[in-house]
């Protein structure tokens, strides 16, 4: 007895989600309008080896064609066009070309996607996204918009770690360097993000944004490693055998950092040291305060015709000190940005040395406290004044100092913001 199904009863019954590997297939793309140019890419991405047959394409397909990724038949729908193909995509404005094209594959036994009709389509395409090493997929009966807001609402969850699983299969090793960013918690990178979800240990730094900590499962030991000025120390060696330690108790270790691990972080002495110790590290870049925090202060450390070039010095140790390896005779010379980081317990030094070697005493000062964060506030001086101000204004670390005339254009910006709308 055989028993043909209806088309309404085939769209009840939920679909089998496959993952296809097209790497080196072939993919037959009937159409070379807009829906081809969205699905071509993704294909390309797969790897597939993309035939494209239409009578005319957009100019972003030509492209593709002149680059010879794909290969384009400049004509109709042919009969036989689908042979050898592993999956066909129906994708033509015209409703009988597509139903051509689903009834050759279907004879032939390929899958085959009508962009044009879901219930008389044998296969649908998902709304897919990737996200690291994970795909997603979804489906939602057909509907394709629906699909996409599910498929959104899951890569959002993924990229900022909500949706993350620690305890999976592929779980990382060893150690993660990750830059945390200027403070802002929202400015961590997404990989940084995702593998601080990961993470059984976080050893963390002062700088770093901590509010992420808070979002950790109870589970997660956290390692403070600050290094509070005049105050309570962890030394870079403690730290150091910190990451030692944890890692031989079978732990993935996430080390956060503020701004960037490899900007006056010393977070290539942590790489080393794991190399040492033959443990496999991870380097997440993070944005660096030195360009993140005078960019939140309306501060471009370049502008056209003012500056191109900025120096991003560590002022940790004063100048005219044995231990000092910047040459502060040079940088009072240049005409470049200058952006000071730990400057603040030195600035009265900084300045007396800049003015001495050739930068006048009236260069514009910016000094930003708290950078990125809710209590960032910002004073502007001149390299004569700014020691003054900034005993005046109760300047405490961390703060940023930038020096140039950068700091006039974001004063520029300000007083045109505060023009507009007044009367002529």
């Amino acid at each position: 007895m055989s028993v043909t199904w209806s088309t309404e009863r085939e769209i009840s019954v939920p679909p089998y989600l496959l993952g296809l590997r097209l790497g080196g297939r072939r993919v037959l793309v009937v159409g070379g309008g807009r829906v081809a140019q969205r699905r071509v890419p993704a294909l390309l991405a797969a790897g597939a080896d993309v035939t494209l047959v239409a009578p005319a394409v957009t100019p972003a397909l030509d492209d593709l064609v002149a680059d010879g990724r794909i290969t384009w038949h400049a004509r109709p729908f042919e009969t036989g066009d689908c042979e050898d193909a592993w999956l066909v995509q129906a994708v033509t404005d015209d409703p009988e070309v597509n139903a051509a094209v689903a009834a050759e594959a279907e004879a032939r036994r390929v899958w085959c996607v009508r962009a044009d009709d879901a219930e008389a389509s044998a296969a649908w395409t998902p709304a897919s996204g990737q996200v690291g090493e994970t795909t997603v997929g979804v489906l939602a009966g057909g509907d394709p918009r629906r699909a996409a807001g599910i498929r959104d609402a899951v890569v959002d969850g993924l990229r900022d770690a909500t949706l993350e699983a620690r305890h999976s299969r592929t779980k990382p090793a060893g150690v993660a360097l990750v830059g945390g960013g200027p403070g802002d918690p929202g400015l961590i990178t997404v990989r940084g993000r995702q593998l601080l979800a990961q993470a059984d240990v976080v050893i963390t730094d002062r700088l770093a944004p901590r509010e992420l900590l808070d979002e950790l499962p109870a589970d997660v030991e956290i390692i403070d490693a600050a290094k509070i000025p005049y105050g309570r120390t962890v030394t870079q060696d403690r730290i150091n055998e910190h990451i030692v330690e944890q890692v031989a108790l079978g732990r993935f270790v996430v080390r956060l950092k503020g701004g960037d691990p490899f900007v006056f972080g010393r977070g290539g002495e942590e790489v080393i040291h794991c190399a040492k110790h033959g443990i496999p590290v991870q380097v997440v870049p993070g944005i660096t305060s030195a360009v993140a925090v005078p960019s939140a202060a309306g501060i471009p450390v370049t502008h056209r015709g003012v500056a191109q070039e900025f120096h991003v010095v560590s002022a940790h140790v004063a100048p005219g000190d044995p231990a000092s390896t910047v040459d502060w005779e040079a940088l009072g010379r240049s005409h470049g940005t200058l952006v000071l980081l730990m400057a603040v317990e030195r600035m009265e030094r900084i300045a007396a040395t800049l003015i001495r070697y050739g930068r006048a005493s009236g260069t514009p000062v910016a000094v930003i406290q708290d950078g990125t964060l809710p209590g960032q506030r910002a004073l502007t001086a001149t390299l004569g004044t700014v020691t003054e101000e900034m005993a005046a204004a109760g300047v405490r670390p961390p703060a940023i100092v930038v020096v140039g005339d950068v700091v006039a254009v974001a004063q520029q910006v300000e007083d045109l913001r505060a023009d507009m709308g007044r009367d002529p």
